[in-house]
Formats: C-alpha cells, sequence, structure tokens
C-alpha cells in the first residue's frame, strides 16, 4: 500500500529515520497495485520467495465513507480479506521478523463506551454503515492474535481513529468525511454558491489524525513494541495486546469539523443539513492512552492539519488540469 494516502507517509517517516539506505544494506520495498496483485495468493508467494522481507508493513485496503460501503459490501469484505490473509500468512510461511497491520477504529461496537478502550472490541454490535469493512479488520486483527499465540509469530496491530493528509481521496461519493467537505466547500466557493449541503445532522462526534502523525506512530510502534516480549502491553486480564489504538484523544462534532473547513477554505455561504441522510455512530474517540504511556503522542493540530490538506486538495487539483 505505499502509493496510497498511509503507505506513502509511512514510507516519508522510514526515510526520514534513516531506513531503507542502500549504503547500509537497507532497502524499501514498494510494488505498486500494478506490479503486484496482492489478492493473488501465488502470484505474490512468488514475490516473497524473490524479495524475502525482513519487515512487513500492510498499509493496503480497500476503503471508502459510508456511501461507498453502503453500495459495495461485497467488494469492502472479501477484497480486505484478501488482501490481509494473504500478506499476513505468507509474512510468517516466509520468516519475516515483524509484521505491522492496520486497522481502523471502525472495528469498535457503534455503542461503547467513550473513551474506547482495546477492551471493547467484540462487546456489542456494530455500526451498520460500515460492518463489512469492520469485519475484514476485525478478522486481521484476530489472524495476527492466533499466530502470536500459536506460533509466536512478532506481529503487532494499530488501529487509527479518522485519518486525512496528503494523498487522500477526494472523490465526490467515495471519500471520508474531511476530504470530501473539502472538496464541497471548494467547489462552492468557485462556483459562487449561497450554500452548501452535507450529510446527517453534523451532531456525530469524531476524532481526526494527519496522516503523517500515523506514519510516525508506525515506526515507533516497530522500534518499541513487540508482541511476543516481555514489557508489551496487556489487557485488564494481563493477556498481551496484539492491537492498540493510535488518535489525538479529542474529538468534536461535523458541525464544527465543517465550520473549520469553511475557513480555511474561505467559504462565506450557508451550510445545510440533510438531516434524511445517515449520521453513523454517535461518537467515536479513542482511549490511546496505552500507546502514549510508552512515549508516542500526535505532534500534528486539526486547524494545521486542515490548511495542508487543502494545499494538497488544490495540488491535486492543478495535476489534473495538468494531465488533461
Amino acid at each position: 500500500g505505499s502509493k496510497g494516502m498511509v503507505g506513502s507517509a509511512i514510507k516519508r517517516n522510514l526515510i526520514k529515520n534513516g531506513y531503507g539506505n542502500k549504503m547500509i544494506g537497507g532497502e524499501i520495498l514498494c510494488p505498486s497495485r500494478e506490479e503486484l496483485d496482492l489478492t493473488d495468493f501465488a502470484s505474490l508467494k512468488c514475490w516473497f520467495k524473490k524479495n524475502n522481507p525482513s519487515i512487513v508493513i500492510i498499509a493496503a485496503a480497500k476503503v471508502g465513507g459510508i456511501y461507498a460501503n453502503s453500495k459495495m459490501p461485497f467488494d469492502f469484505i472479501l477484497e480486505n480479506l484478501k488482501i490481509q490473509n494473504n500478506l499476513i500468512e505468507l509474512a510468517w510461511e516466509f520468516g519475516v521478523k515483524r509484521l505491522l497491520f492496520l486497522g481502523s477504529s471502525c472495528i469498535y461496537p457503534r455503542n461503547c463506551p467513550q473513551p474506547i478502550s482495546e477492551e471493547y472490541l467484540l462487546s456489542s454490535p456494530l455500526e451498520s454503515t460500515n460492518q463489512y469493512y469492520a469485519i475484514a479488520k476485525i478478522a486481521g486483527i484476530k489472524l495476527c492474535e492466533s499466530l502470536r499465540k500459536q506460533h509466536k509469530f512478532d506481529c503487532i496491530c494499530l488501529m487509527p481513529t479518522n485519518l486525512y493528509g496528503p494523498g487522500d481521496n477526494y472523490h465526490p461519493f467515495n471519500s471520508h468525511v474531511i476530504p470530501s467537505l473539502i472538496r464541497k466547500f471548494h467547489e462552492a466557493k468557485s462556483e459562487g454558491s449561497k450554500f452548501v449541503e452535507c450529510w446527517g445532522s453534523g451532531n456525530p462526534l469524531r476524532e481526526f489524525l494527519f496522516v503523517d502523525d500515523l506514519a510516525s506512530a508506525c515506526v515507533f510502534a516497530l522500534e518499541k513494541w513487540s508482541s511476543i516480549k516481555a514489557g508489551a502491553p496487556c489487557d485488564s486480564s494481563g493477556e498481551p495486546l496484539t492491537f492498540l489504538n493510535v488518535g489525538t484523544g479529542h474529538d468534536l462534532s461535523i458541525q464544527q469539523l465543517a465550520c473549520k473547513i469553511a475557513r480555511v477554505v474561505d467559504y462565506q455561504g450557508q451550510i445545510y443539513w440533510d438531516v434524511t441522510k445517515p449520521d453513523g455512530t454517535p461518537k467515536k474517540q479513542l482511549d490511546v492512552s496505552r500507546l502514549s504511556l510508552m512515549g508516542w503522542q500526535a505532534s500534528i493540530s486539526l486547524d494545521k492539519g486542515l490548511a495542508l490538506a487543502y494545499e494538497d486538495f488544490k495540488e491535486e487539483l492543478a495535476g489534473q488540469r495538468l494531465r488533461s
């Protein structure tokens, strides 16, 4: 997944921290989707045999917002299961030293205590609007957990909150909330529209993490956390955890978010909320205390991150015009 928003941010952070230096025998392997089909087990097995990676970071996934999840549930569950199952099994089979699997905060139940601790996984029903994607990610966590328990395979998982930043998907229907709103407000400003229509009531509370902060958390976790060594984070019953939450620990309403984005874009019109559209989970704020106790914290504020994301969006638009 090195070409996506998350994967490219992780690659940037690895290079920043001195990894992949060929002068000392390092290399960062970044096969593109065109070069390697992660859903094809046989082709992927040949790639592992040829390249023999020592560390595997799984940032590849089929992702999208409420609209995409509702229209393509089969695609979301099957493609994600294939990608992660193939990579995790082959990483274990070929003796990879460390594996990092990236999930999502949508693995947690719709209505569970806040902030959401790792112990709340599978404690009650999922949010229906993204359950197929969530079930695939839960399966990935459990596959990693079972390999650790049965074969002492050193695999860890991070569950980030809602992500945004450079390289995001700004598609009008298949994007997440921040890129979707950035596009809406930018187009409304460009067209002189007097109002912008947003889905739902705007009341749900969400937490957002700039993608470069997640990248730093990934490198930090690989350096500091082994699931099979003493001192690994444990759950409330003393069992080693295979997955940890990643976020800022702070949330805000979608209405507040929309107002922030309108200010960044300098849109002066009105915001209309279409309450006939679904809201999704009422509140989703992660308990990030375990990763914080290990020494990691997010460093990029939402205001700064939104400004950077808007600049990225404008660069993407300029690139599209040049290509056309």
